[in-house]
């Protein structure tokens, strides 16, 4: 007998039963459930492998560079700390299967830390070689702790704008610069959230319907999609996190 998962099913439906959900699983096997060309912006922000350093993450000799970030202990369902040919090669099939769901005139906003390993700077560029990379923009955040004098503190985090040939910005929005200053998410359970503000911004530069994240972590991309009106899909293989977005996404819904 053939069990199918719930995501399977929903796949044989197209994509109406995706729609308004955040789906429990690994986000390459979903997304290459979806149908091809379906969704019209993808918001996301990866794991950054961040336990995976020449500086040892986010611990020194001294006991800890922050001893109460949650990322010391890594993410659910993931220690953060894969080889980084390994985690290249994992992004990389993530953006692949994004393109593939990506319509003709859709966009990734793909946020990624870049950092110095080995005192060079690790510019993810083996990550987002090849994909139509058409800016990137700067998300200045605010301050932050640096303990390596041989170079300065590092204050922002990038957005790979992953464009589809015949994507273009909602009207007015190309009068926006390309140096966006939002404040980090606080009073967030995630060890890592993404900041409402700045997926607002994203979704609120297009004119896409439907919005997917497929990492979808405390749910803030699919909360700025309901804000502005917008069909949403997420996605987590963390049961905790998925638990999580769907308690604030139902949130939102009952008071926008």
């Amino acid at each position: 007998m053939e069990i199918k998962t719930a995501a399977a099913e929903s796949s044989h439906l197209g994509l109406s039963s995706w729609l308004g959900k955040v789906h429990q699983g690994d986000c390459i096997d979903l997304m290459n459930l979806m149908p091809e060309a379906s969704v019209d912006l993808i918001v996301t922000s990866p794991p950054y492998n961040i336990r995976n350093s020449t500086g040892n993450g986010l611990k020194n000799g001294s006991g800890g560079k922050w001893p109460q970030a949650e990322l010391i202990r890594g993410y659910a369902n993931h220690d953060d700390a894969l080889p980084h040919d390994v985690y290249v090669a994992w992004q990389r099939s993530c953006l692949q299967a994004m393109m593939r769901v990506l319509s003709e005139d859709g966009a990734i906003f793909y946020n990624h830390k870049w950092r110095v390993q080995g005192g060079l700077l690790q510019d993810r560029a083996d990550i987002v070689a090849g994909f139509p990379v058409r800016q990137i923009i700067i998300w200045q955040r605010n301050g932050g702790i640096n303990f390596n004098p041989g170079y300065f503190l590092p204050t922002y985090e990038v957005i790979y704008l992953i464009a589809k040939p015949k994507f273009r910005l909602a009207p007015k929005a190309n009068a926006q610069g390309d140096v966006w200053r939002i404040p980090q998410e606080t009073k967030n359970p995630h060890p890592a959230p993404f900041p409402l503000a700045l997926a607002r911004r994203c979704v609120d530069s297009t004119e896409a319907k439907v919005v997917l994240d497929p990492f979808i972590g405390s749910g803030t991309t699919a909360i700025a999609a309901e804000i502005a009106g917008r069909q949403w899909i997420g996605m987590d293989i963390s049961e905790t996190y998925c638990d999580l977005a769907r308690k604030r996404i139902g949130t939102t819904q009952m008071h926008p």
